[in-house]
């Protein structure tokens, strides 16, 4: 068999074990040891074993992955979720479904210092759906909104995805972040703007809430001043130069801490529980990425990636088509994979692809960028598509006497706006680049 045989034949097996629900770091090193054996032998093989957990482990970027992980921690168990959520109810839960697009609001607001949609939609979810419920808001219909609000935890800065993505495409990491801004707001607005749809087509599933007196909502909104000063820092710190990502993310992470302490999170058991939360996510993520490396280092042995991408080319197509039929790629894939899985499956084959296509004119880095948050709003939309939907597991498994199908299908509008969201980036590439005023 010829290398480019091999290349597609692993590729096969891994799809398939994938399939089996075989571990997607435990997949892709066993796919890409097996193929690297038979393309290049064992010898050569061990010699790259040998230095290769090194050699992905030592990048300084990559630190910025447990810090942000830890500062997600420190949120979760300094009760920040809580003050989001009552600010954003105090302000509109007395529209109809005004509640539920507090929910939202607030998983936009701990997105913005979490960076992660599982801890986002666990953490809110244990904060908002007993209010939710509790105002007569229908269980299908919370468990949905709680569930895509969710999804906002890797959309608005600081992202892990989003990270990786970086270090995988070698771009900057602060242009990434900013320019997903403007995705993440229009996520945000989307979601509110189906809510506010299906409240007046169903009101019975979204009621109005209690009316807070101008004193009540001045007081919510007082009680969110730590999230808006960490974000500040961070983001800011990033953006305007004075910190390295790993440096912002190190100063998010101890003024989380502090407040955390401050507010009696951390007492008890809840340090450690941070401790083993950000380990236990950060070996996940790391055998994830030493699992690609392996299979990506067979698939470059193999040129499957480069005839793949010539081949693609060679064809002729619209760079539209190409682009859409990649995001249908990814759309199928959300069904049984995660986010991040699909990040380090898909970019080391797409983006060549997608990298020597003419798209709007735009120059490398913008179009790597543009690419980048087109990817993350993709991938988010896998955290709600059955079979897998991790965020609705998360969120049924505190509500569960709300049958998974039903949440599934209040989940279909917000999907929808999903889909529309990235459409219009697609055809529009200056709403994620003009914040970063970078040449069109």
């Amino acid at each position: 068999m010829s290398p480019i045989e091999w290349g597609s034949l692993m590729f096969g097996v891994l799809l398939l074990l994938l399939a089996l629900r075989v571990h997607i770091g435990i997949a892709m090193l066993m796919t890409g040891s097996i193929g690297y054996v038979f393309v290049a032998g064992f010898d050569p093989l061990m010699s790259y074993y040998k230095s290769a957990a090194y050699a992905r482990f030592s990048v300084y970027d990559l630190s910025v992955v447990p810090l942000f992980l830890l500062m997600g921690q420190f949120a979760t168990h300094g009760g920040l979720s809580k003050a989001l959520f009552q600010a954003g109810n105090a302000m509109i839960g007395h529209w109809r479904g005004g509640m539920a697009m507090a929910g939202v609001t607030a998983c936009a607001g701990f997105g913005a210092i979490c960076g992660s949609s599982l801890a986002t939609a666990a953490t809110m979810g244990q904060v908002a759906l007993p209010e939710l419920k509790a105002h007569n808001y229908s269980g299908r219909f919370a468990t949905a909104v709680l569930a895509a609000g969710g999804t906002l935890g890797i959309l608005i800065p600081p992202s892990v995805p989003l990270v990786i993505y970086a270090i995988l495409t070698e771009q900057n990491i602060a242009k990434l972040f900013m320019a997903a801004f403007i995705p993440g707001i229009l996520a945000a607005l989307g979601y509110m703007l189906v809510i506010a749809i299906v409240a007046r087509i169903s009101p019975a599933d979204a009621p109005a809430g209690d009316r807070y007196s101008w004193a009540q909502r001045g007081q919510a909104l007082l009680d969110t001043w730590p999230v808006l000063l960490i974000f500040a820092v961070v983001i800011g710190g990033i953006y305007g130069g004075f910190f390295t990502p790993t440096e912002a993310a190190s100063i998010g992470a101890i003024a989380t801490a502090f407040v955390a302490w401050r507010s009696g999170g951390l007492k008890g058991r809840g340090f450690l529980q941070c401790m083993y939360g950000t380990a236990g996510a950060t070996g996940m993520i790391f055998l994830i990425l030493l699992g690609a490396d392996v299979l990506n280092v067979f698939l470059a042995l193999t040129q499957v990636n480069v005839a793949l991408a010539k081949w693609v080319v060679g064809l002729h197509l619209s760079p539209l088509l190409v682009m859409f039929v990649i995001i249908f790629i990814y759309l199928v894939l959300g069904c049984i994979m995660d986010s991040l899985s699909m990040i380090l499956l898909t970019i080391p084959i797409f983006f060549p692809i997608v990298m020597g296509l003419e798209l709007w004119g735009l120059d490398p880095e913008s179009k790597a960028i543009w690419f980048g948050i087109i990817v993350l709003m993709v991938v988010e939309i896998g955290l709600i598509t059955p079979p897998v939907g991790m965020n609705v597991f998360v969120i049924n498994s505190l509500a569960k006497d709300v049958p998974m199908k039903d949440t599934f299908l209040f989940v279909v509008p917000f999907l929808i706006s999903d889909l529309i969201r990235i459409t219009l980036i697609v055809f529009v590439p200056s709403i994620v680049l003009f914040v970063l005023k970078i040449p069109m």
